[in-house]
Protein backbone atom coordinates (compact mmCIF):
# COMPACT_ATOMS: atom_id res chain seq x y z
CA UNK A 1 0.00 0.00 0.00
CA UNK A 2 0.98 3.60 -0.60
CA UNK A 3 0.32 6.40 1.84
CA UNK A 4 -0.63 10.08 1.72
CA UNK A 5 0.49 12.27 4.63
CA UNK A 6 -0.92 15.77 5.01
CA UNK A 7 1.93 18.14 5.83
CA UNK A 8 -0.53 21.01 5.33
CA UNK A 9 -3.42 22.23 3.18
CA UNK A 10 -6.24 19.82 4.11
CA UNK A 11 -8.73 21.11 6.66
CA UNK A 12 -7.28 24.60 6.33
CA UNK A 13 -6.62 27.39 3.84
CA UNK A 14 -2.84 27.53 3.43
CA UNK A 15 0.47 25.63 3.56
CA UNK A 16 -0.45 23.16 0.83
CA UNK A 17 1.95 20.23 1.18
CA UNK A 18 1.14 16.58 0.41
CA UNK A 19 3.60 13.72 0.87
CA UNK A 20 3.21 10.48 -1.10
CA UNK A 21 5.10 7.42 0.13
CA UNK A 22 5.31 3.99 -1.43
CA UNK A 23 6.75 0.62 -0.52
CA UNK A 24 9.97 2.16 0.74
CA UNK A 25 8.52 4.66 3.21
CA UNK A 26 11.76 6.66 3.30
CA UNK A 27 11.36 7.61 -0.35
CA UNK A 28 8.51 9.81 -1.45
CA UNK A 29 7.10 12.51 -3.66
CA UNK A 30 6.03 15.94 -2.44
CA UNK A 31 3.25 18.02 -3.99
CA UNK A 32 3.68 21.72 -3.09
CA UNK A 33 5.34 23.20 -0.01
CA UNK A 34 3.60 26.38 1.10
CA UNK A 35 2.91 28.54 4.14
CA UNK A 36 -0.10 29.82 6.04
CA UNK A 37 -0.38 33.59 6.53
CA UNK A 38 -1.45 33.65 10.15
CA UNK A 39 0.48 34.99 13.13
CA UNK A 40 4.23 34.75 12.48
CA UNK A 41 3.50 32.30 9.67
CA UNK A 42 2.71 28.60 9.82
CA UNK A 43 4.86 26.12 7.92
CA UNK A 44 4.24 22.54 6.79
CA UNK A 45 4.59 19.68 9.28
CA UNK A 46 7.78 18.50 7.62
CA UNK A 47 9.48 15.23 8.56
CA UNK A 48 13.15 16.14 8.19
CA UNK A 49 14.18 12.46 8.09
CA UNK A 50 12.23 11.99 4.85
CA UNK A 51 13.23 15.19 3.03
CA UNK A 52 16.75 14.08 1.89
CA UNK A 53 15.23 10.95 0.32
CA UNK A 54 12.42 12.57 -1.68
CA UNK A 55 12.39 11.26 -5.23
CA UNK A 56 10.77 14.39 -6.68
CA UNK A 57 9.05 17.63 -5.68
CA UNK A 58 6.28 19.23 -7.76
CA UNK A 59 5.04 22.82 -7.47
CA UNK A 60 1.59 23.63 -8.84
CA UNK A 61 1.97 27.43 -8.82
CA UNK A 62 3.68 30.40 -7.18
CA UNK A 63 1.16 31.58 -4.58
CA UNK A 64 2.74 31.68 -1.13
CA UNK A 65 0.42 29.06 0.35
CA UNK A 66 1.88 26.56 -2.13
CA UNK A 67 5.50 27.64 -2.55
CA UNK A 68 7.17 29.65 0.20
CA UNK A 69 8.36 26.73 2.35
CA UNK A 70 10.42 25.26 -0.53
CA UNK A 71 13.69 26.60 0.98
CA UNK A 72 13.07 24.41 4.03
CA UNK A 73 13.42 21.34 1.82
CA UNK A 74 16.91 22.40 0.77
CA UNK A 75 17.80 23.42 4.32
CA UNK A 76 16.98 19.89 5.45
CA UNK A 77 18.85 18.04 2.75
CA UNK A 78 16.81 17.84 -0.45
CA UNK A 79 19.17 18.06 -3.42
CA UNK A 80 16.82 17.28 -6.28
CA UNK A 81 14.83 19.50 -8.60
CA UNK A 82 11.44 21.18 -8.22
CA UNK A 83 9.27 20.36 -11.22
CA UNK A 84 7.08 23.32 -12.16
CA UNK A 85 6.72 25.82 -15.04
CA UNK A 86 9.01 28.65 -16.05
CA UNK A 87 6.25 31.23 -15.47
CA UNK A 88 5.86 29.97 -11.92
CA UNK A 89 9.57 30.22 -11.18
CA UNK A 90 9.64 33.81 -12.49
CA UNK A 91 6.77 34.81 -10.19
CA UNK A 92 8.34 33.32 -7.05
CA UNK A 93 10.70 36.25 -6.22
CA UNK A 94 7.68 38.55 -5.78
CA UNK A 95 6.15 36.15 -3.30
CA UNK A 96 9.37 35.55 -1.38
CA UNK A 97 9.86 39.32 -1.07
CA UNK A 98 6.28 39.80 0.16
CA UNK A 99 6.65 36.93 2.65
CA UNK A 100 9.92 38.34 4.01
CA UNK A 101 8.17 41.67 4.65
CA UNK A 102 5.19 39.97 6.26
CA UNK A 103 7.35 37.95 8.66
CA UNK A 104 9.45 41.01 9.50
CA UNK A 105 6.27 42.95 10.31
CA UNK A 106 5.37 40.20 12.79
CA UNK A 107 8.82 40.59 14.42
CA UNK A 108 9.39 36.91 13.69
CA UNK A 109 12.41 35.11 12.22
CA UNK A 110 12.43 33.21 8.96
CA UNK A 111 13.10 29.49 9.47
CA UNK A 112 15.55 29.39 6.54
CA UNK A 113 18.43 31.42 5.13
CA UNK A 114 18.80 33.28 1.85
CA UNK A 115 21.21 30.55 0.73
CA UNK A 116 18.37 28.01 1.08
CA UNK A 117 16.28 30.05 -1.38
CA UNK A 118 19.22 30.26 -3.76
CA UNK A 119 19.67 26.47 -3.57
CA UNK A 120 16.28 25.78 -5.17
CA UNK A 121 16.70 24.17 -8.59
CA UNK A 122 13.89 23.98 -11.12
CA UNK A 123 12.95 21.84 -14.07
CA UNK A 124 10.23 23.13 -16.35
CA UNK A 125 7.47 20.74 -17.35
CA UNK A 126 6.54 22.60 -20.54
CA UNK A 127 10.10 22.32 -21.85
CA UNK A 128 9.90 18.53 -21.74
CA UNK A 129 6.35 17.75 -22.80
CA UNK A 130 3.17 19.52 -23.91
CA UNK A 131 0.01 19.62 -21.75
CA UNK A 132 -1.92 16.39 -21.26
CA UNK A 133 1.00 14.23 -22.41
CA UNK A 134 2.86 11.71 -20.24
CA UNK A 135 6.52 12.30 -19.37
CA UNK A 136 8.68 9.53 -17.89
CA UNK A 137 10.89 10.89 -15.09
CA UNK A 138 12.07 7.54 -13.69
CA UNK A 139 11.27 3.85 -14.21
CA UNK A 140 8.60 4.09 -11.49
CA UNK A 141 7.36 7.64 -12.21
CA UNK A 142 5.46 9.31 -15.03
CA UNK A 143 3.85 12.74 -14.88
CA UNK A 144 1.26 14.58 -16.91
CA UNK A 145 0.36 18.26 -16.48
CA UNK A 146 -2.30 20.66 -17.66
CA UNK A 147 -3.09 24.36 -17.30
CA UNK A 148 -5.29 24.98 -14.25
CA UNK A 149 -6.64 28.48 -15.04
CA UNK A 150 -5.56 29.90 -11.67
CA UNK A 151 -2.38 31.78 -12.66
CA UNK A 152 -0.25 32.05 -15.76
CA UNK A 153 1.95 29.01 -15.15
CA UNK A 154 -0.34 27.18 -12.71
CA UNK A 155 -0.88 23.46 -13.36
CA UNK A 156 -2.73 20.36 -12.32
CA UNK A 157 -0.76 17.11 -12.19
CA UNK A 158 -1.37 13.46 -12.96
CA UNK A 159 1.15 10.93 -11.63
CA UNK A 160 1.73 7.27 -12.36
CA UNK A 161 3.98 6.19 -9.53
CA UNK A 162 4.77 2.73 -8.23
CA UNK A 163 1.71 1.22 -9.92
CA UNK A 164 -0.56 3.92 -8.47
CA UNK A 165 -2.37 6.71 -10.32
CA UNK A 166 -2.64 10.03 -8.50
CA UNK A 167 -4.37 13.25 -9.54
CA UNK A 168 -3.59 16.63 -7.94
CA UNK A 169 -5.75 19.54 -9.07
CA UNK A 170 -3.60 22.31 -7.62
CA UNK A 171 -5.75 25.45 -7.53
CA UNK A 172 -8.18 25.02 -10.40
CA UNK A 173 -10.84 27.04 -12.18
CA UNK A 174 -12.43 26.94 -15.60
CA UNK A 175 -13.97 30.40 -15.10
CA UNK A 176 -10.95 32.66 -15.58
CA UNK A 177 -11.57 35.55 -17.97
CA UNK A 178 -8.03 35.61 -19.33
CA UNK A 179 -6.47 32.20 -18.64
CA UNK A 180 -7.23 28.93 -20.33
CA UNK A 181 -7.62 25.63 -18.46
CA UNK A 182 -7.07 22.09 -19.68
CA UNK A 183 -9.76 19.65 -18.59
CA UNK A 184 -8.04 16.88 -16.62
CA UNK A 185 -8.14 13.64 -18.59
CA UNK A 186 -5.36 11.52 -17.11
CA UNK A 187 -7.31 8.26 -17.36
CA UNK A 188 -8.25 8.38 -21.04
CA UNK A 189 -5.23 6.64 -22.52
CA UNK A 190 -4.70 4.19 -19.67
CA UNK A 191 -6.02 0.73 -18.93
CA UNK A 192 -7.34 1.87 -15.56
CA UNK A 193 -10.47 3.99 -15.55
CA UNK A 194 -10.36 5.00 -11.88
CA UNK A 195 -7.50 6.84 -10.14
CA UNK A 196 -6.19 5.45 -6.88
CA UNK A 197 -6.06 8.89 -5.22
CA UNK A 198 -7.20 12.42 -6.06
CA UNK A 199 -6.40 15.60 -4.12
CA UNK A 200 -8.95 18.20 -5.22
CA UNK A 201 -9.29 21.94 -4.68
CA UNK A 202 -12.50 22.61 -2.71
CA UNK A 203 -11.60 26.08 -1.45
CA UNK A 204 -15.10 27.55 -1.88
CA UNK A 205 -16.85 24.71 -0.13
CA UNK A 206 -20.58 24.47 -0.80
CA UNK A 207 -20.76 27.84 -2.59
CA UNK A 208 -22.99 27.20 -5.65
CA UNK A 209 -22.36 30.45 -7.56
CA UNK A 210 -20.80 30.74 -10.99
CA UNK A 211 -18.31 33.48 -11.80
CA UNK A 212 -21.00 35.47 -13.61
CA UNK A 213 -22.97 35.80 -10.37
CA UNK A 214 -19.91 37.08 -8.51
CA UNK A 215 -19.15 39.62 -11.23
CA UNK A 216 -22.73 40.87 -11.22
CA UNK A 217 -22.52 41.41 -7.46
CA UNK A 218 -19.22 43.23 -7.86
CA UNK A 219 -20.49 45.38 -10.72
CA UNK A 220 -23.57 46.47 -8.77
CA UNK A 221 -21.51 47.38 -5.69
CA UNK A 222 -19.00 49.43 -7.70
CA UNK A 223 -21.71 51.09 -9.82
CA UNK A 224 -23.66 52.16 -6.73
CA UNK A 225 -20.54 53.69 -5.18
CA UNK A 226 -19.48 55.55 -8.32
CA UNK A 227 -23.00 56.82 -8.92
CA UNK A 228 -22.95 58.76 -5.67
CA UNK A 229 -19.49 60.19 -6.38
CA UNK A 230 -17.56 57.79 -4.18
CA UNK A 231 -14.43 55.84 -5.01
CA UNK A 232 -13.73 52.11 -4.76
CA UNK A 233 -10.56 50.47 -3.43
CA UNK A 234 -9.80 46.89 -4.46
CA UNK A 235 -6.81 45.34 -2.65
CA UNK A 236 -5.60 42.37 -4.74
CA UNK A 237 -2.59 40.00 -4.89
CA UNK A 238 0.29 40.74 -7.28
CA UNK A 239 -0.52 37.86 -9.64
CA UNK A 240 -3.83 36.17 -10.48
CA UNK A 241 -7.25 37.67 -9.99
CA UNK A 242 -5.72 41.16 -9.88
CA UNK A 243 -4.98 41.28 -13.61
CA UNK A 244 -8.38 39.83 -14.49
CA UNK A 245 -10.23 42.34 -12.33
CA UNK A 246 -8.31 45.29 -13.75
CA UNK A 247 -9.19 44.24 -17.31
CA UNK A 248 -12.79 43.62 -16.28
CA UNK A 249 -13.06 47.03 -14.59
CA UNK A 250 -11.68 48.69 -17.72
CA UNK A 251 -14.50 47.16 -19.76
CA UNK A 252 -17.33 47.67 -17.25
CA UNK A 253 -16.53 51.23 -16.21
CA UNK A 254 -15.04 53.02 -19.24
CA UNK A 255 -15.94 56.53 -18.03
CA UNK A 256 -14.20 56.44 -14.65
CA UNK A 257 -10.59 56.85 -13.68
CA UNK A 258 -8.58 53.69 -12.96
CA UNK A 259 -5.69 54.12 -10.55
CA UNK A 260 -3.45 51.04 -10.57
CA UNK A 261 -0.16 50.23 -8.87
CA UNK A 262 2.74 49.48 -11.22
CA UNK A 263 3.33 46.22 -9.34
CA UNK A 264 -0.02 45.02 -10.73
CA UNK A 265 0.49 46.44 -14.22
CA UNK A 266 3.87 44.77 -14.79
CA UNK A 267 2.37 41.24 -14.80
CA UNK A 268 -0.25 42.45 -17.31
CA UNK A 269 2.50 43.63 -19.66
CA UNK A 270 4.28 40.31 -19.18
CA UNK A 271 1.24 38.38 -20.41
CA UNK A 272 2.25 39.21 -23.99
CA UNK A 273 5.09 36.70 -23.50
CA UNK A 274 2.79 34.05 -22.00
CA UNK A 275 0.23 33.57 -24.75
CA UNK A 276 0.33 29.79 -24.28
CA UNK A 277 -1.49 30.30 -20.97
CA UNK A 278 -4.14 32.68 -22.31
CA UNK A 279 -7.53 32.61 -23.97
CA UNK A 280 -7.65 33.80 -27.57
CA UNK A 281 -8.97 37.30 -26.85
CA UNK A 282 -6.87 37.97 -23.73
CA UNK A 283 -4.10 40.05 -25.32
CA UNK A 284 -6.63 42.17 -27.19
CA UNK A 285 -8.46 42.88 -23.93
CA UNK A 286 -5.22 43.76 -22.13
CA UNK A 287 -4.16 46.11 -24.94
CA UNK A 288 -7.51 47.89 -24.70
CA UNK A 289 -6.69 48.67 -21.07
CA UNK A 290 -3.36 50.25 -22.00
CA UNK A 291 -5.09 52.40 -24.61
CA UNK A 292 -7.40 53.85 -21.95
CA UNK A 293 -6.89 57.59 -21.46
CA UNK A 294 -8.13 57.54 -17.88
CA UNK A 295 -5.61 54.91 -16.71
CA UNK A 296 -3.26 56.23 -14.02
CA UNK A 297 -0.35 53.93 -13.17
CA UNK A 298 1.53 54.82 -9.97
CA UNK A 299 4.89 53.47 -8.89
CA UNK A 300 6.06 55.67 -5.99
CA UNK A 301 4.75 57.73 -3.07
CA UNK A 302 4.78 61.03 -4.97
CA UNK A 303 2.72 59.60 -7.85
CA UNK A 304 0.43 57.94 -5.33
CA UNK A 305 -0.18 61.19 -3.44
CA UNK A 306 -0.85 63.08 -6.67
CA UNK A 307 -3.33 60.46 -7.88
CA UNK A 308 -5.23 60.59 -4.61
CA UNK A 309 -5.68 64.38 -4.59
CA UNK A 310 -9.33 65.35 -4.90
CA UNK A 311 -10.15 61.69 -5.44
CA UNK A 312 -13.73 61.24 -6.61
CA UNK A 313 -15.42 58.58 -8.69
CA UNK A 314 -12.32 56.42 -9.22
CA UNK A 315 -11.53 52.71 -9.03
CA UNK A 316 -8.25 52.07 -7.24
CA UNK A 317 -6.26 48.81 -7.36
CA UNK A 318 -3.44 48.24 -4.89
CA UNK A 319 -1.35 45.10 -4.43
CA UNK A 320 -1.73 43.13 -1.18
CA UNK A 321 -5.05 41.33 -1.14
CA UNK A 322 -5.22 41.19 2.68
CA UNK A 323 -4.11 44.83 3.08
CA UNK A 324 -1.22 44.01 5.41
CA UNK A 325 1.27 46.41 3.83
CA UNK A 326 1.76 50.08 4.71
CA UNK A 327 1.03 51.06 1.11
CA UNK A 328 -2.32 49.29 1.00
CA UNK A 329 -3.27 50.70 4.39
CA UNK A 330 -2.33 54.19 3.23
CA UNK A 331 -4.94 53.94 0.47
CA UNK A 332 -7.46 52.63 2.96
CA UNK A 333 -6.94 55.43 5.47
CA UNK A 334 -7.47 58.05 2.76
CA UNK A 335 -10.69 56.48 1.55
CA UNK A 336 -12.06 55.39 4.93
CA UNK A 337 -12.94 58.92 6.04
CA UNK A 338 -15.91 59.24 3.65
CA UNK A 339 -19.12 57.19 3.80
CA UNK A 340 -19.37 57.52 0.01
CA UNK A 341 -16.31 55.30 -0.55
CA UNK A 342 -16.19 51.51 -0.65
CA UNK A 343 -13.39 49.01 0.05
CA UNK A 344 -14.03 45.64 -1.58
CA UNK A 345 -12.01 42.52 -0.83
CA UNK A 346 -12.31 39.77 -3.43
CA UNK A 347 -10.45 36.76 -2.01
CA UNK A 348 -9.28 34.84 1.04
CA UNK A 349 -8.52 36.87 4.18
CA UNK A 350 -6.35 35.11 6.73
CA UNK A 351 -7.56 35.25 10.32
CA UNK A 352 -6.02 38.24 12.07
CA UNK A 353 -5.05 40.06 8.88
CA UNK A 354 -5.89 43.75 8.50
CA UNK A 355 -8.49 42.95 5.84
CA UNK A 356 -10.05 40.16 7.90
CA UNK A 357 -10.47 42.49 10.88
CA UNK A 358 -12.09 45.17 8.71
CA UNK A 359 -14.60 42.72 7.24
CA UNK A 360 -15.38 41.25 10.66
CA UNK A 361 -15.94 44.72 12.10
CA UNK A 362 -18.15 45.69 9.16
CA UNK A 363 -20.29 42.56 9.60
CA UNK A 364 -21.09 43.41 13.21
CA UNK A 365 -21.02 47.20 12.79
CA UNK A 366 -18.29 47.52 15.39
CA UNK A 367 -15.84 50.13 14.05
CA UNK A 368 -16.82 53.76 14.53
CA UNK A 369 -13.58 55.12 13.05
CA UNK A 370 -14.20 53.58 9.59
CA UNK A 371 -16.85 55.57 7.75
CA UNK A 372 -16.58 53.92 4.34
CA UNK A 373 -18.33 50.71 3.36
CA UNK A 374 -16.28 47.50 3.63
CA UNK A 375 -17.35 44.35 1.75
CA UNK A 376 -16.14 40.90 0.76
CA UNK A 377 -17.32 39.92 -2.73
CA UNK A 378 -15.42 36.86 -3.88
CA UNK A 379 -13.96 36.61 -7.38
CA UNK A 380 -13.71 32.93 -8.31
CA UNK A 381 -10.23 31.50 -8.68
CA UNK A 382 -11.02 28.17 -6.99
CA UNK A 383 -13.74 25.54 -7.07
CA UNK A 384 -17.17 25.67 -5.48
CA UNK A 385 -19.68 22.85 -5.19
CA UNK A 386 -20.67 22.53 -8.89
CA UNK A 387 -16.99 22.57 -9.92
CA UNK A 388 -16.03 19.93 -7.37
CA UNK A 389 -18.89 17.74 -8.53
CA UNK A 390 -17.78 18.07 -12.15
CA UNK A 391 -14.17 17.20 -11.29
CA UNK A 392 -15.26 14.10 -9.38
CA UNK A 393 -17.14 12.98 -12.48
CA UNK A 394 -14.18 13.79 -14.76
CA UNK A 395 -11.58 12.04 -12.59
CA UNK A 396 -13.31 9.17 -10.77
CA UNK A 397 -11.12 7.95 -7.92
CA UNK A 398 -11.15 5.25 -5.28
CA UNK A 399 -10.17 7.89 -2.70
CA UNK A 400 -10.61 11.64 -3.04
CA UNK A 401 -9.26 14.12 -0.49
CA UNK A 402 -11.00 17.51 -0.60
CA UNK A 403 -8.63 20.31 0.42
CA UNK A 404 -7.91 24.04 0.67
CA UNK A 405 -10.70 24.99 3.09
CA UNK A 406 -11.42 24.72 6.84
CA UNK A 407 -12.52 21.25 7.86
CA UNK A 408 -16.14 22.19 8.70
CA UNK A 409 -16.55 23.50 5.14
CA UNK A 410 -15.06 20.30 3.69
CA UNK A 411 -17.26 18.20 5.97
CA UNK A 412 -20.31 20.01 4.60
CA UNK A 413 -19.27 19.48 0.97
CA UNK A 414 -18.48 15.82 1.57
CA UNK A 415 -21.86 15.32 3.23
CA UNK A 416 -23.72 16.90 0.31
CA UNK A 417 -21.81 14.89 -2.28
CA UNK A 418 -22.16 11.61 -0.38
CA UNK A 419 -25.89 12.26 -0.34
CA UNK A 420 -25.71 12.46 -4.14
CA UNK A 421 -24.03 9.05 -4.34
CA UNK A 422 -20.34 9.97 -4.51
CA UNK A 423 -18.11 7.62 -2.55
CA UNK A 424 -14.55 7.56 -1.23
CA UNK A 425 -14.53 11.22 -0.10
CA UNK A 426 -12.18 12.28 2.72
CA UNK A 427 -12.01 15.37 4.90
CA UNK A 428 -8.56 15.33 6.52
CA UNK A 429 -6.35 17.63 8.62
CA UNK A 430 -2.63 18.44 8.89
CA UNK A 431 -0.91 15.36 10.27
CA UNK A 432 -3.52 12.94 8.90
CA UNK A 433 -2.51 9.92 6.82
CA UNK A 434 -4.45 7.90 4.26
CA UNK A 435 -3.48 4.57 2.74
CA UNK A 436 -4.33 4.05 -0.94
Amino acid sequence: MSRLTIWGGAGEHGRSSYLLQGKDSRNGILLDCGVKKEGPGEYPLLDTDIIPHLQAVFLSHAHEDHSIALPLLYKHGYRGKVWTTRSTSLQLPDYFEAWDKYVAAQSAPLPYEETDKEAIQFKYLEEYVSPQTWLTLAPNLRVQWGRSGHLAGSVWLGLEWEDKTVFFSGDYTEESQLLTADTPAIMEAEAKNVADLSIIDAAYGADPDEQLVKLQQLEIAIHNTLQKGGSVLLPVPIHGRSQELIVWANECFPDHQLIVEEALVAPLRALSNKVEWLKEDAIQRVNALFNRKSLCVVSNSDERAKAMLNLKGAIVFTNDGMMQSAKAQEYFHQLSVSPDNHVIFTGHLAAGSFGHRLVEQAMIGESSSVRCTVSLIRYKVHQGLPDIRKMLQTIPSHRTVLVHAPKPHIDQVASILKGEGFTGLYSLQPGSTLSF
